[in-house]
C-alpha cells in the first residue's frame, strides 16, 4: 500500500480550498472576526490565532468594549467578554476566556468553554456545548450537541445531537493531553494541521441534520446540502449534496 504524501505548510497555503475565503464571507461579522478570517492564510491558522487573542485580549483590542446583559443566575468564570447587544441568560455557564459578540444569545443550560468566540447573532441553546471554537455569525446551535475545536461559518444550523470529533482514535487508547496530530486528506495528500485537536471547518449556509457526527479534520464547503446520515468525514467541496 502506497504511503500518503504529506504536504508542507508552504505548499498548502497555495491551495484555495484551504483558505478561509473558500468557506466564509467575513463582511458584516464585526471587526474582530472579520480581522481573524481575513488575516489567516489557511483555516488551520484560525484557532491558534483566536487562542492567542483571547489569552491577551488587551493586545488584541478586545478589552474595554461596552458590556452586554448577563442575567442573574448565569455562571461566568475567567475572562468573559460580553459585547453590548449580547445576552447571557440565567442558567448558562461560560468558562473563559470567551468572547460573546453583539446580538448573540447564550441560553439557559448552555455551556461555552475556553477559547471560544460566539459571533454576532448566534443562538446557543439548552444542552449545547461549545469549546475552543469560532462561530462566525448567525449560527444556530439550539439543541443538545457538541462543537469542539472547530470553525463554523455564517448561518450554519447544527441539529440535535450533532458532534464534531477533535481527537484521533485510530492509534490505540486516546491520550490526554492529545499527542497525535490531526491530518486532512485532500486529493490523496495528507495535509498536516499542526494541531492535536481539530474538529471541523463548516462553510457558510450549511445545515447538519440531527445526529450527524463529523470525523476529525472534516472540511465542508459552503452551501453543501447534507441529507440525514450518521457520519461524515474528509473534504466536501462547495455546493456538494451528500446522501
Amino acid at each position: 500500500m502506497q504511503s500518503p504524501i504529506f504536504v508542507a505548510s508552504a505548499a498548502r497555503t497555495a491551495d484555495a480550498r484551504l483558505a478561509p475565503g473558500y468557506y466564509f464571507h467575513s463582511e458584516g461579522l464585526g471587526p474582530y472576526i472579520t480581522s481573524v478570517l481575513s488575516n489567516c492564510r489557511t483555516v488551520f491558522d484560525i484557532k491558534p490565532a483566536m487562542t492567542a487573542d483571547l489569552d491577551d485580549p488587551d493586545a488584541a483590542g478586545l478589552d474595554g468594549v461596552p458590556r452586554g446583559v448577563v442575567e442573574d443566575g448565569a455562571l461566568l468564570k475567567g475572562e468573559v467578554i460580553v459585547e453590548a447587544g449580547a445576552r447571557v441568560e440565567a442558567g448558562a455557564q461560560i468558562i473563559g476566556p470567551v468572547l460573546i459578540c453583539a446580538g448573540a444569545v447564550v441560553a439557559a443550560g448552555a455551556l461555552v468553554r475556553d477559547h471560544s468566540v460566539i459571533g454576532p447573532g448566534c443562538r446557543i441553546g439548552f444542552g449545547a456545548e461549545i469549546t475552543r471554537s469560532l462561530l462566525a455569525g448567525h449560527v444556530f446551535v439550539k439543541h443538545p450537541c457538541f462543537v469542539g475545536d472547530s470553525v463554523i461559518g455564517r448561518s450554519v444550523n447544527i441539529g440535535s445531537f450533532c458532534s464534531t470529533t477533535g481527537l484521533r482514535c485510530d492509534r490505540g487508547p486516546v491520550a490526554e493531553p492529545a499527542i497525535e496530530e490531526i491530518t486532512v486528506n485532500l486529493d490523496g495528500q495528507c495535509i498536516t494541521t499542526g494541531q492535536t485537536k481539530f474538529g471541523a471547518v463548516i462553510g457558510d449556509e450549511v445545515a447538519l441534520p440531527a445526529g450527524t457526527v463529523l470525523s476529525p479534520g472534516t472540511l465542508i464547503g459552503p452551501g453543501t446540502v447534507v441529507y440525514p446520515r450518521d457520519h461524515i468525514g474528509g473534504f466536501l467541496p462547495a455546493g456538494s449534496r451528500v446522501r
